[in-house]
């Protein structure tokens, strides 16, 4: 007599599941997306991301989107003032006879409770409220921005010009040639 009979359902090898609850869900890998690598572009992407960054997903442009705008520091109008030795140090800051000059690359400008003085800052941006207090005061301020569509206004300009003249020499060459 047998005190310690083995179970029936232990006896994997003859069963269909396999103590695995569903016969289907266990037959291959493609239940679970694929083996190793496979799908990465699908199931793994934050894995993958964290891992090997932006440059793995190749060729494709809209596969290597994420790449953000530097952001700002912001700094306000009153900290200007009140920081004013220490960003000259930093090489933010002059005093000049007209009153202050800021140097402010990489950082955008808000009002904050204001300032009287008379200052001329170069951001990369401002809001609405701080370029009126600082022309309130009598100062100016110039943004990037600004800065960059001048510059190329003034470039298409001059391209336009020397191509006007361009066009009015071989103009004059055809009316020469004619003749």
């Amino acid at each position: 007599m047998r005190i310690h009979k083995r179970k029936k359902n232990t006896r994997y090898r003859g069963s269909q599941t396999h103590r695995r609850g569903h016969r289907k869900r266990t037959k291959g890998s493609g239940n679970r997306g694929g083996k190793g690598m496979s799908g990465s572009e699908n199931q793994r992407k934050s894995w993958i991301i964290n891992q090997f960054g932006m440059e793995y997903f190749g060729r494709d442009k809209a596969l290597r989107r994420g790449i953000v705008a530097p952001k700002l520091k912001v700094i306000n109008l009153d900290d200007l003032i009140k920081r004013f030795d220490s960003l000259i140090k930093q090489g933010i800051a002059k005093q000049t006879q007209k009153g202050f000059e800021f140097n402010l690359h990489g950082y955008k400008l808000l009002a904050g409770t204001g300032a009287n003085a008379k200052i001329s800052v170069k951001a990369s941006a401002a809001s609405k409220s701080a370029i009126a207090q600082i022309k309130a005061a009598g100062g100016s301020i110039v943004l990037e921005a600004e800065e960059k569509d001048k510059s190329e206004n003034k470039e298409e300009k001059l391209e336009k010009k020397e191509d006007k003249s361009d066009k009015k020499e071989k103009i004059e060459e055809k009316k020469a040639i004619k003749k």
